[in-house]
């Protein structure tokens, strides 16, 4: 298992950088849960004077007596016992004469406002008659995105205007993954990234020591590594209706892609299905997408996994559960026969994220990056530069000895049916593929192998 703490730098250096200022400072930083926020804040904090408390799910009196007993312990003084926050912190900064600035954490906030929305309230009255006047840098964090995003950072939350700086903790981008496997191919590069995404708690579980094959036979399909029931101990946590996400999340992934589709193979009541996407949506398992050229009236949205982890759990290991119990190696063979399939919508998703890392003419700032279809007619990767008119219209094989000239054809054909900015567009493309046939060669057209696609992975 890989300790080391990978990437990171412009959230260390925004953290650092308020830590610097002459002022009070107060951060809320959130992102899905296995991100690597509690690793980021211990990097951040560690040379410094800090407290970190990881809040519970349990009576705001008891974790304000826990919270009291924890700081008093660690910086070895007295607290006379107080009932409210307000009054605990008035204590703390009579009782204490830190010498530098001291970093105040509050992990999974979210919980307190569970038990008690006016703890928004008082933390409002902290901040603003209390801890603005002192050396401190308080960080709320949170994992229940919806919470944070509207009840902590939102027009209507209390505390609505006193952060001085938000950092969102966003998945490493698919670049990092070398430094996790330094000794991979890039084929088992995106093989991981198809496994578990870019989430360092899920990376650090495997090792470029072991080929991927047992990598996974070691965690997916290993019933005491935690990656084995990860995914149905998150739902569970978050969730009462725990089947009910499972099935439509497995509806999903099995291709169906519209509200009514899913409604109807998840057999969930139409008029209930959107209750259901709303909370998949607010936990980032799923997200909905339109066209790349779509006005933004647009509401026929299409909806798709966002998680790679999920994503594979549900595949390999959900419907599979009575035969890992019984004999795992039994998966194996169906794991190596079924992979290279389930890797086309990954390699999509991956040549999507670097398209703007490869040597490609075309006006970089402003790109907007997605992918287009109307009626039969789908385009895997679309870019589009509205000051520019420049277009980019791609295809991604996952496959071996691909036909370039065929895929350009299909490509040109299908470019008719974009209506942007027809006959005042400047068109180029690009073609993704494991290898081709014959690299041709033709004004505006850019192929892409996995040998190129490595030269990219690699630049960290």
């Amino acid at each position: 298992m890989l300790l080391k703490f990978i990437n990171r730098k412009v959230e260390l250096q925004a953290l650092e950088q308020a830590y610097r200022s002459s002022r009070a400072e107060f951060f809320v930083i959130y992102g899905r849960r296995r991100i690597g926020k509690t690793e980021l804040l211990k990097q951040f904090s560690k040379d410094k004077t800090h407290f970190y408390y990881l809040a519970k799910k349990q009576k705001l009196e008891l974790e304000l007596e826990e919270f009291q007993r924890k700081f008093a312990a660690h910086f070895n003084i007295y607290l006379k016992p107080c009932t409210r926050f307000e009054d605990l912190f008035r204590e703390i900064f009579i009782q204490t004469r830190f010498k530098e600035k001291v970093v105040i954490i509050i992990d999974e906030f979210p919980y307190w406002i569970a038990e008690d929305k006016k703890v928004l309230s008082e933390f409002q009255y902290l901040w603003d008659e209390i801890l603005t006047s002192q050396s401190v840098f308080l960080i709320l964090c949170g994992s229940y995105m919806s919470v944070m995003e509207e009840q902590v950072l939102g027009v209507k939350s209390p505390l609505y205007g006193r952060r001085s700086g938000q950092i969102k903790v966003e998945p490493l981008h698919v670049k990092n993954l070398a430094s996790f496997f330094p000794h991979y191919s890039v084929e088992d590069l995106i093989k991981i990234y198809g496994a578990v995404g870019t989430v360092p708690f899920y990376l650090k579980e495997m090792s470029d020591s072991l080929s991927f094959i047992d990598n996974i036979k070691n965690t997916f399909f290993n019933k005491a590594n935690i990656l084995h029931q990860e995914a149905e101990f998150l739902l569970r946590e978050e969730l009462r209706e725990v089947n009910v996400y499972f099935n439509i999340l497995k509806t999903i992934i099995d291709g169906s892609t519209t509200l009514t589709e899913i409604a109807t193979k998840s057999r969930v009541d139409i008029t209930n299905i959107n209750k259901y996407l709303a909370t998949l949506l607010s936990l980032r398992l799923i997200t909905k997408i339109k066209p790349l050229t779509a006005s933004n009236k647009e509401k026929k949205y299409l909806y798709k996994i966002a998680d790679n982890y999920f994503r594979f759990w549900l595949t390999f290991v959900y419907p599979y559960q009575s035969e890992i119990e019984e004999n795992s190696s039994q998966l194996q063979p169906l794991l190596q026969q079924e992979y290279p399939h389930y890797l086309g919508v990954i390699f999509e998703d991956i040549c999507q994220k670097i398209i703007k890392d490869m040597n490609i003419k075309i006006s970089k700032i402003g790109l907007e990056v997605g992918t287009w279809w109307y009626k039969d007619k789908e385009i895997d990767l679309l870019a589009i530069n509205e000051k520019t008119s420049e277009i980019l219209l791609g295809e991604c094989k996952w496959q071996e000895q691909v036909d370039a000239m065929e895929i350009l054809s299909s490509l040109k054909e299908k470019a008719n049916f974009v209506e942007w900015r027809k006959g005042k567009r400047k068109e180029c493309w690009v073609i993704f593929a494991k290898s081709f046939k014959k690299k041709i060669s033709e004004e505006g057209l850019y192929l892409y192998d996995l040998k190129d696609i490595e030269k990219v992975l690699q630049r960290t």
